[in-house]
């Protein structure tokens, strides 16, 4: 039998993966230690090794904190700096889950490596391509879309067909020792976050430096609390003089600390350029792009020009933020993105 490696949470969605894969396949699970959040570790390890005893699978810790940190952490930390609105999931699954733990799994003897995510694999004309999920209100195809190919020609995603609404029925029957579903939450979307982005980064970073708000024009109509505690298309916290009509963050100057406010058409774009991260060799023409995860995707000109793309939205698209990803589509696959750099 060949060997998995699986990227086990603690969760429904891997430790339904474990029994799945256990059927064809020797398994080997990993939990990878990322964060310093010890508490939480240690709860989900306990849970990790629950499933391992009674599946009757190896199961081992990898401690990746270090590598975490200087890898992802500080780009999240250094994002807010600049302004930008990072997107860790989707630079944590290329460099360090299927970066670094593809490595440590190819170190184990493994010849796959699998993880709960929904997703999908599908070879075509002998290429592997990231593919949407069945269920679609899950699909995390796009925080994968920069996963290189020796990863995607061993990627094992076995609840890629399913409905979460099922998987939890199937899991909790197959697995009668589990627990209680009570016991389980869905995975937060950033492990690390405590409770939200600015209670995280202001231990390593002054988030509340008071500056100014403008508005388009660039006249002076309140003050805020700290350029860092906004993003663009935000409309909620912004003190405004005597202003009775939504505002919306525009852009924010991290050089002279000013947040620019405007209209809700102001954030419109019609042009969006990103730096390729990823991308399968494809030609200039019409795709389907995704420039946040929960943003329905939307048709879009695709140029390539040496490191860049420029996508020309052919739909109405707003509050397009530099940092977060551009990922193209076709139809259901996925070809590939940067992170965004600029929009107009």
């Amino acid at each position: 039998m060949k060997k998995v490696a699986l990227l086990m949470s603690g969760g429904v969605d891997s430790s339904y993966s474990a029994y799945l894969l256990k059927q064809n396949y020797i398994v080997q699970g990993f939990y990878l230690k990322l964060h310093n959040k010890e508490e939480k570790h240690n709860f989900y390890i306990e849970k990790c090794k629950k499933v391992a005893k009674n599946l009757d699978i190896e199961f081992n810790i990898i401690d990746l904190q270090k590598e975490f940190n200087e890898i992802i952490y500080q780009y999240f930390v250094d994002s807010y700096k600049q302004a930008k609105t990072p997107n860790p999931c989707a630079m944590c699954n290329p460099n360090i889950k299927f970066g670094l733990g593809l490595e440590k799994a190819l170190q184990f003897g493994c010849d796959y490596i699998a993880s709960g995510h929904y997703a999908r694999i599908k070879n075509v004309n002998g290429t592997n391509y990231i593919q949407e999920a069945i269920d679609k209100t899950k699909d995390q195809s796009y925080f994968l879309f920069g996963i290189g190919k020796e990863a995607k020609d061993r990627l094992i995603f076995p609840l890629g067909d399913k409905l979460k609404q099922d998987i939890k029925i199937e899991a909790f029957a197959a697995m009668p020792w589990f627990g209680e579903l009570e016991e389980y939450k869905d995975s937060q979307e950033i492990c690390f976050v405590d409770k939200d982005y600015i209670n995280t980064i202001s231990k390593d970073v002054n988030v509340d430096q008071i500056g100014l708000i403008k508005d388009k024009n660039g006249n002076i109509v309140g003050e805020h609390k700290g350029y860092m505690h906004y993003t663009i298309g935000k409309r909620k916290g912004l003190n405004i003089k005597g202003s009775h009509t939504p505002s919306y963050v525009l852009d924010i100057n991290a050089n002279d600390n000013t947040v620019i406010i405007g209209d809700k058409e102001d954030l419109k774009k019609t042009k969006i350029t990103a730096k390729i991260t990823s991308l399968d060799n494809i030609q200039s023409g019409i795709y389907d792009i995704k420039i946040r995860y929960r943003s329905k995707s939307i048709k879009a000109q695709i140029n390539i020009d040496d490191n860049i793309i420029t996508a020309t939205p052919l739909e109405d698209v707003y509050g397009v933020a530099n940092g977060q990803a551009l990922v193209i589509y076709k139809d259901d696959i996925v070809l590939g993105g940067g992170f965004i750099e600029s929009s107009s």
